[in-house]
């Protein structure tokens, strides 16, 4: 299967939805009565879950920052499929808050402040950008487009590079095989005051950056008018929308970026890349936008079991970067609770300013230990765990592995008991963990205490 890889801005989204019935007293303004809240990744993170639902293997290499929003978006994505390679982000991670009643945008609240640029990239994204099928670009402005290191694998990559620019990021690398700006964007960029029609402004100015950004081909889209590819040729190649569409047009750049790069991933001509795109946008924006595109995941919890849960867990996350804390993670079914569980437990919070314990479902633990396991279930196990004052927050996983909460946690070290010492095998997490520069670590168990000997033992009367 070809791997597309995404690199860019991620943001998340939020839809307030509601109704509005009168205007406050104090101001005149509408009164939004809040009915639902769903939340979705913007931006290249939007570009990633889309070419996820089209069946790819994605990974995206973006920037997070050490808090509640950055938590949201991991869980996210990981949840959708997508391989999650985050550089460090200074600051907050970018909001986008959208208030709206009756299908109609009332207000647009953006959160995050300017943009900061982010840390290093971690060994591992650079290696997923060299094993690339293709390379989409999606560029939101906000600084990963600039990183030199990720600029420099992507312009030694022999994949096909697709770049969807932004006004306020930087120039394409050099030789991209096709750049994405929407008409606007071409106007603002190329400084053409679109004298004449669109078709004639894309036209121009499309040329006139193809030149300057030394690109194989730059695709104007047009929205309703469809695209125009401007290439080596001097007669550039229209190709317009097979439908009229009217409706919600967010993140229709998003679809036909992700399409053209798909297509270019299967060894399509650009011409074809660019039709194909085309028709994809066109369905999207018909079809509702990312409402329709995308299962929207279950609303958020408006409470949660103290210190238990993915919110509670991002809380104290965020709160220790905010720190410069040292974040630690371990996992396990901790089926009986026993004073191995506490030694293992203790060494792992002596290791940081933060220990989230990741807790195997009571489906995992059958899946793992047999049919008679666990013989606590879930939610017991959950609340012992969180009674400890070593462990400040408590995530239940469903997988068999915890590589899931792993991607969106991205602890700064990984503990797990004495298994893998004394040469075994590399622990199976430890390859996720080198994603994000964390690191891997082992304590010794305390000699003779396990749950499965504890368990023997009862059932043997000793």
């Amino acid at each position: 299967m070809e791997r597309l890889v995404i690199v860019g801005d991620t943001l998340l989204d939020r839809d307030v939805d509601g109704a509005v019935r009168r205007i406050a007293p104090d101001a005149p303004a509408p009164v939004l009565d809040e009915q639902t809240v769903h939340e979705r990744p913007g931006g290249a993170g939007l570009a990633a879950l889309l070419a996820t639902a089209d069946g790819h293997r994605v990974a995206l290499v973006t920037a997070l920052a050490g808090d509640a929003a950055g938590a949201r978006l991991s869980e996210l994505l990981i949840a959708a499929g997508v391989e999650l390679y985050a550089l460090p982000l200074p600051g907050s991670t970018p909001e986008k808050i959208r208030l709206r009643s009756g299908g109609q945008v009332l207000l647009r609240l953006d959160r995050g402040g300017p943009p900061e640029p982010p840390g290093d990239a971690p060994p591992a994204a650079l290696d997923a950008l060299r094993a690339a099928s293709a390379i989409l670009v999606s560029d939101y402005g906000r600084g990963v487009a600039r990183n030199p290191g990720l600029r420099a694998a992507i312009e030694a990559s022999p994949a096909p590079v697709v770049w969807d620019p932004h006004p306020a990021g930087p120039t394409p690398v050099r030789d991209a095989r096709l750049v994405t700006p929407n008409l606007a964007e071409v106007r603002r960029l190329s400084g053409d005051a679109g004298d004449g029609s669109a078709l004639t402004t894309a036209q121009r100015a499309g040329h006139q950056l193809r030149q300057r950004w030394r690109a194989a081909a730059v695709a104007v889209t047009c929205g309703p008018g469809g695209a125009v590819l401007c290439h080596s040729g001097p007669t550039p190649l229209v190709v317009p929308a097979p439908a009229e569409a009217a409706g919600d047009t967010c993140g229709a750049g998003d679809r036909f970026a992700v399409a053209a790069a798909a297509a270019l991933a299967g060894g399509a001509l650009v011409s074809e890349a660019v039709q194909q795109a085309v028709d994809a946008a066109t369905a999207y924006v018909v079809a509702g936008g990312a409402t329709a595109a995308l299962a929207r995941p279950p609303d958020r919890a408006a409470t949660a079991p103290e210190r238990i849960g993915a919110a509670e867990a991002g809380r104290f996350v965020a709160g220790t970067r905010a720190r410069n804390g040292v974040v630690v993670a371990t996992g396990g079914c901790f089926d009986l609770l026993h004073t191995g569980h506490l030694a293992t437990l203790r060494a792992a919070r002596q290791l940081g300013d933060c220990l989230v314990v990741c807790l195997n479902s009571d489906a995992s633990v059958r899946g793992l230990k047999g049919a008679g396991r666990p013989l606590n279930n879930q939610h017991d196990r959950a609340r012992l765990l969180a009674a400890l004052d070593c462990v400040d927050a408590v995530v239940v996983f469903d997988e068999p592995t915890p590589e899931a909460v792993l991607s969106w946690l991205r602890p700064d070290v990984w503990v797990k008991g004495g298994d893998y010492a004394d040469g075994g095998p590399e622990l199976p997490e430890a390859e996720l963990v080198k994603h994000w520069g964390g690191q891997t670590v082992i304590v010794p168990y305390l000699d003779g205490r396990s749950t499965t000997r504890t368990i023997a033992a009862a059932r043997s009367g000793r």
